[in-house]
């Protein structure tokens, strides 16, 4: 259990300084009961709107590309447009979400994102070359990668002990309903009057969600110590700590590679593939059904509390390949779908786990910092596999780079459980305790 230090942020380390306070019982917002909490509410419901629109975004964003360009080398610089300034930015992010208020963080890129978006929206309405989706996209990418490690701080601050669970679980059945709904709406609008109007959709949803984020007002950040770390000093800590945590970095690799290869496979060559067999309407119902998935693992994780949790969340994780590999034997939708919906059980089984122990685990006052770096080791294999896959499916089929893809997963969720840490790990939610390192 963490050492009990001084209340929220007025604990200020020298860089060398690895005392851990309780990061969660002392702050004032948090609470055992999220939804008793005004600011939780209205965090809450900035998040649910936003993920809404952001659920028909990827559906309407590849289809309109395609349907602009019928090319899946457009589609991949597209994606990887944003991706590449997300990783370029996000540990930046967690060093301004540790170091300032983060409902203001929030704030500022949610407006950011809404503008960018709706700069999309119109690029697509107006059937404008789709160069023009590239700096826009990058904007995007810069505003999520300030917005993700910030997201990766704030629970803690809203809920404490029993609530953690709760309040990502409430959180995960929020993102998985929408994403329930919106890839099949996406791909309806897609289809009846264009993807534009989706993306449009996506833009007003980050501008409501900013105003949300106005009225969840966080304590004001104490006046920093004079002499204490710079931003780059605390970037160091939260390498170290991150970096001394076998159960932390040994996940970050394995979905390093799961990104790499799912949104290389899933999101481009799905796509591509789909528009040959199931059809945009089609592949929206997948993705749909996989959201039914996951929104049914998050509700389960509302009561459910597994004490050692990481051994089945990555056997579970293992079933994220079969997709990909039905994705390459052009299984039909019904087939394709049901795989789709076991991986959804599975990603927020992880999810929802993997988010709990986090908070229960990683110091608050580190939590956006450390989790920078998770972030970053996660994603920044994403590029390799967006640009990859389109030469890689042209040299060997697109069948071949998917079933390779789905093997090639299931090998990477298996190999961190032969640390005996990762396996070792509990949830407690009585106590906060330091995770085996």
């Amino acid at each position: 259990m963490p050492e009990t230090d001084a209340p929220g942020h007025d604990h200020h380390p020298s860089p060398d300084d690895d005392a851990i306070p309780a990061p969660r019982a002392h702050l004032a917002l948090a609470s055992t009961r999220p939804l008793r909490s005004p600011a939780f509410r209205w965090f809450f419901a900035g998040w649910s709107v936003t993920r809404a629109g952001s659920a028909m975004s990827p559906v309407a964003l590849a289809f309109g590309v395609l349907e602009v360009t019928d090319s899946a080398t457009w589609l991949s610089a597209v994606l990887t447009s944003a991706m590449i300034p997300m990783i370029a930015t996000t540990i930046l992010g967690g060093g301004i979400a540790d170091r300032y208020r983060r409902d203001t963080v929030l704030r500022l890129t949610s407006l950011g994102s809404g503008v960018s978006q709706s700069g999309v929206a119109v690029v697509l309405l107006t059937h404008q070359h789709p160069a023009l989706l590239l700096p826009l996209s990058a904007c995007n990418g810069v505003f999520q990668g300030l917005t993700t490690p910030t997201l990766r701080g704030i629970v803690p601050q809203l809920a404490g002990g029993r609530g953690i669970q709760q309040a990502n679980s409430l959180l995960a059945t929020a993102r998985n309903a929408t994403r329930l709904v919106g890839p099949s709406a996406a791909g309806l609008l897609t289809v009846s009057v264009g993807g534009g109007w989706a993306i449009a959709a996506d833009a007003a949803s980050f501008f409501l969600a900013a105003l949300c984020f106005a009225r969840m007002a966080l304590p004001e950040m104490p006046a920093r110590a004079k002499g204490g770390p710079t931003m780059l000093g605390e970037l160091r800590q939260g390498w170290r700590y991150f970096s001394s945590r076998p159960w932390i970095w040994s996940v970050t690799l394995a979905f390093a590679v799961l990104n790499a290869v799912t949104m290389g496979v899933w999101n481009i060559l799905g796509p591509v593939i789909a528009v040959d067999t199931i059809g945009p309407g089609g592949w929206g119902l997948v993705l749909s059904v996989r959201g039914a998935g996951a929104l049914l693992a998050a509700m389960a994780m509302v009561k459910l509390t597994v004490r050692r949790p990481m051994t089945p969340a990555l056997l579970s994780m293992t079933l994220a390949g079969v997709p990909l590999i039905l994705l390459g034997v052009r299984a039909d939708t019904l087939w394709l779908a049901s795989a789709a919906f076991a991986a959804g059980v599975a990603s927020e089984f992880f999810t929802v786990v993997w988010s709990t122990l986090w908070h229960l685990h990683i110091p608050e006052r580190l939590s956006s910092r450390v989790g920078a770096y998770d972030e970053f080791g996660s994603f920044v294999s994403i590029p390799v596999g967006q640009l990859s896959v389109p030469p890689l499916a042209a040299a060997f089929g697109t069948g071949v780079v998917a079933v390779t893809g789905g093997v090639v997963v299931v090998a990477a969720m298996l190999l961190p459980l032969l640390l005996p840490s990762l396996r070792r790990i509990e949830i407690s939610t009585s106590e906060a305790t330091d995770g085996p390192s």
